[in-house]
């Protein structure tokens, strides 16, 4: 999705009754919407729409292929995506910037409010720390470092000095595979990338790298397969982007294929043809990025996701409170003047500075019992939950606890009813599964 169809789809978005807010992060195996709603179920249902009306895929297929992310759910979502644990190379960077730019570029159109401000806020401050104070960076390199040695392995090679390397694609995957190539000795690295402008700009990285690289259109990627020693395919294309086909019977060496794309980038049949070898980490994808690894860097940073998240969520709660706080002020202040100007017509003896400290005296009176509960209803709604002023009222001041929380929500969009419903809520993401689609 480019900037414009990415502005225009934001657009329709907040114009829809039902959404106040809009964002959208999108890449090239990513597309995430995220938008706060009065209304979940027919929020869900105009986003949907939207969607299609942008795509021109029906509904119901985009429903079989979405995922909904609700409330808190939707707020770890977007700090665990920040972060790097949510990606095909796990703690890679780039994503961090792709979710700073949506940020930016949504609250440039005015479609951001207050609460997705908060939400965009914590989920950066999150990625920064993780990548700051973990080793999760090395996780993605690791898989691609993987796959290369396998390669190699195969090949018996040590090094790949004097050798050619193809790359397909230009992405976060792409660009650590043009590094670690350069890094093993590869004499000139050949980028090709759907997007020409793409594939120049990781080619001038890897010469200011030191290493001879040039941009090759996209379309010609099967013309240089004979003069290539290995060819590295990152692209999250819809099909594939090497088949048995493009293998010319000639070649001037054994051919090394390493397909680092979910789903696979390189049919298999590839490298069945005779002076071919094909490696394929689809296997190990689950291993190296699984949410519930035990790795020392994983668990740091998933210990700091939950430390932010419980932040957010007594900010947000707290601030979500404080309204109502100040209008009860206000509407305490307005009552208090009111009957000091009544006392003032019925006690015409007092003068000015009499009544003065009547008037500081009832003021004090008002101050001091709003004072206990406004600080109850803060701490009620930072460490307990409470997200209303009507549910604090009646934890301070009632004889029955108050109901509990609506929970968060996180289900596939199929799964929902196609009926709009009463219960409300704030912030909620629909993602694209590019792993099923």
């Amino acid at each position: 999705m480019d900037d414009t169809v990415r502005n225009d789809t934001t657009t329709r978005l907040v114009d829809r009754p039902s959404l106040s807010e809009a964002m959208i992060v999108s890449t090239c195996n990513r597309l995430e919407v995220y938008s706060s709603t009065d209304s979940f179920h027919a929020g869900v249902a105009d986003v949907i729409e939207v969607l299609a009306e942008i795509s021109g895929v029906d509904t119901e297929t985009l429903r079989s292929y979405l995922y909904v992310r609700y409330a808190d759910a939707a707020a770890e979502h977007m700090m665990v995506v920040a972060a790097g644990l949510d990606s095909m190379v796990v703690g890679e960077q780039q994503i961090i910037g792709q979710v700073r730019t949506a940020y930016q570029s949504a609250a440039e159109k005015g479609t951001v409010g207050p609460k997705l401000h908060s939400i965009a806020q914590s989920a950066l401050h999150v990625g920064k720390r993780v990548h700051s104070e973990t080793g999760i960076d090395e996780a993605g390199s690791s898989m691609v470092t993987y796959a290369l040695d396998q390669a190699m392995a195969n090949a018996d090679l040590e090094d790949l000095a004097g050798k050619t390397a193809l790359v397909l694609g230009a992405g976060a995957m792409a660009s650590l595979a043009a590094t670690h190539l350069g890094k093993r000795g590869v004499e000139k690295l050949i980028i090709a990338n759907r997007t020409f402008e793409r594939a120049q700009r990781v080619a001038q990285h890897a010469r200011e790298a030191g290493v001879a690289a040039e941009a090759l259109a996209y379309e010609d990627r099967a013309a240089v397969l004979g003069e290539v020693d290995i060819a590295v395919s990152a692209t999250g294309a819809d099909g594939f982007t090497i088949t048995a086909d493009d293998i010319p019977e000639t070649r001037a060496s054994r051919l090394m294929l390493v397909d680092l794309s979910l789903p696979r980038d390189i049919d298999d049949a590839a490298g069945e043809v005779a002076g071919v070898d094909l490696v394929n980490i689809e296997s190990l994808h689950k291993s190296v990025t699984a949410r519930d690894s035990t790795s020392r860097a994983h668990l740091k940073a998933q210990k700091i996701i939950a430390d932010e998240l419980r932040e957010f969520q007594s900010e947000q709660r707290v601030r979500d409170v404080v309204p109502a706080l100040t209008a009860m002020r206000t509407r305490a202040n307005d009552i208090m003047e009111s009957e000091a100007d009544r006392l003032r017509s019925r006690l015409g003896e007092l003068d000015d500075k009499q009544f003065g400290e009547v008037t500081k005296a009832m003021r004090r009176v008002v101050n001091e019992m709003l004072h206990t509960p406004t600080v109850r209803a803060k701490k009620l709604a930072a460490e307990e939950g409470t997200v209303t002023f009507g549910d604090a009222l009646t934890r301070l001041f009632g004889p029955d606890e108050a109901d509990a929380d609506s929970p968060s929500v996180a289900v596939n969009a199929v799964d929902l009813p196609r009926v709009d419903q009463t219960d409300t809520g704030t912030i909620y993401t629909l993602r694209k599964d590019a792993e099923n689609a």
